[in-house]
């Protein structure tokens, strides 16, 4: 124990003193590719999609606000707060068993679909060159998801909070007056997967101050005993970073 303390305070003392603080806002539009569930997951339920089953209530502008803390200049803390809802409206042509209530068919029903995510991720740069950034990191996150469909009548939700550990990738190559990147979080395995990914550019306006736009893909689900839900949506995606 001793001598790891002395590593560590050693390895403190000689790295040289280095740290930045960024703040990134980002929204665009969302598109729903699927959205498939079956609450519980069993022969009793209804298998039902959102995307297919009912029209899409938009448009869907998403928000992620993430703070970051650089130090030894390779070594990056990421906290993320990403609220995601999705309303939806439809007359499904069948009954659709959902939570242990039917919902008869034909009859207008509301649904609502919501994934906020809640993140921590730590990064280390293993290659850093004057063009090239690449980085790989592990990241944890809490997931908050609701299902709900609801009527005049009736009304029924499946709530799911739960910790989901991902690995992180960043790798990014600056040109002579922007940065193309791809960053994201992901992991596959067990009954379900989860997948977070930006691809773009971002441009500096000043020494502290750039945009950035791009492609993003959600994609992930479960298969499990209580909830069958697997998702797709993609985003059209801008965004404003701070430096300080």
């Amino acid at each position: 124990m001793r001598k790891l303390i002395l590593l560590f305070i050693t390895w403190v003392a000689f790295t040289p003193v280095y740290a930045q603080l960024s703040v990134n806002v980002e929204s665009g539009l969302a598109f729903q590719g699927y959205n498939d569930v079956r609450i519980p997951n069993e022969q009793t339920a209804t298998t039902f999609s959102f995307d297919e089953d009912f029209e899409l209530q938009g448009p869907v502008i998403p928000l992620r606000i993430t703070v970051g803390y650089t130090f030894a200049e390779k070594n990056h803390l990421i906290g993320l707060y990403a609220p995601l809802g999705v309303n939806y409206e439809g007359s499904p042509p069948f009954d659709i068993n959902f939570q242990g209530t039917r919902f008869p068919e034909g009859q207008n029903v509301d649904g609502y679909y919501k994934f906020n995510s809640y993140r921590l991720t730590y990064r280390r740069d293993v290659l850093l060159t004057e063009r090239w950034t690449l980085g790989v990191g592990f990241t944890a996150k809490i997931r908050d998801a609701r299902v709900r469909l609801s009527t005049d009548e009736l009304w029924a939700k499946k709530d799911d909070i739960g910790f989901v550990p991902l690995l992180h990738i960043f790798a990014a190559y600056d040109f002579e007056c922007w940065r193309a990147y791809l960053s994201g979080d992901g992991l596959a395995g067990g009954p379900g997967r989860a997948f977070d990914f930006f691809l773009g550019g971002k441009v500096p306006l000043s020494d502290n101050l750039s945009v950035k736009a791009g492609y993003r893909i959600l994609e992930g689900g479960a298969d499990v005993d209580e909830v069958y839900n697997f998702t797709l949506i993609n985003f059209a995606s801008v965004g404003l970073g701070w430096e300080f």
